[in-house]
């Protein structure tokens, strides 16, 4: 499984949207891209990091970042996920696990001490010509989003 650097082009991809449109890499050209990779909707931990993104998106977008959420979940699954905790950006659906796969955030990876295959909680940072800025992976749910905003240098208000 081959991960991303910074300074190579990030994969382009065309998903599906909660709403059932398609979303494209291509579409948020000209934009700084945050595409973050998270297992599973209305789980614990990808709550806590979508309403985290959520939380601070208006500072994120004021510093010139999109933010995209990409999980294999079903385009459904997504819709009542922004629903229920009111999400506020786009979450695309890679159920192939492809883009996933081309990202480098899926396969294996170690979960309680075992080695098995799945998504790998990831973010990637990309320049407005989709150019990879920041990859980071085995990324923690908690804590995430300031972190990220610390490492990007945009001041997230205090909690």
């Amino acid at each position: 499984m081959s991960r991303l650097e910074p300074g190579q082009p990030a994969p382009a991809w065309t998903l599906p949207t909660a709403d059932g449109k398609e979303l494209s890499l291509s579409d948020l050209a000209g934009q700084k891209v945050i595409l973050y990779v998270y297992p599973a909707a209305m789980t614990p931990g990808c709550t806590t990091q979508a309403c985290d993104f959520r939380d601070n998106l208006a500072v994120l977008q004021r510093a010139g970042y999109a933010v995209v959420g990409i999980s294999p979940d079903s385009p459904e699954k997504l819709a009542k996920f922004i629903e229920k905790e009111g999400l506020t950006f786009p979450l695309v659906s890679d159920e192939s696990k492809e883009v996933l796969t081309a990202y480098g955030a899926f396969g294996e990876k170690k979960l309680y001490g075992k080695t098995v295959t799945g998504v790998i909680r990831s973010t990637f940072v990309l320049d407005e010509r989709g150019v990879v800025e920041l990859a980071r992976y085995n990324v923690r749910a908690k804590g995430h989003v300031a972190s990220l905003a610390k490492q990007l240098g945009v001041g997230l208000p205090a909690a």
